[in-house]
């Protein structure tokens, strides 16, 4: 599926939810594995993916713990590219 958005495809539902509470352009990617279903965070910008965390989710709420560390690595990596 990542290979997919870095060839410009859009994902929906059920490969792809937007995540607005993250942050702009941010989406979680399910993957499901033979025992758990992953989820890959990432920010589609105009020149790369940005991967923010991947976890495995076990509830229907993404943790606050998870959105908090996106975010935090948002403005990290916005900041590097200012630098």
């Amino acid at each position: 599926m990542l290979r997919r958005l870095q060839q410009g495809e859009k994902l929906s539902l059920p490969q792809s939810r937007p995540m607005p509470s993250v942050g702009k352009r941010c989406h979680e990617l399910r993957i499901d594995d033979k025992n758990v279903t992953w989820r890959i965070m990432h920010r589609i910008d105009p020149d790369a993916i940005i991967i923010l965390d991947i976890f495995d989710k076990k509830t229907r709420e993404t943790p606050r713990r998870v959105i908090d560390d996106c975010q935090k690595r948002i403005r990290q990596y916005d900041n590097d590219l200012k630098g």
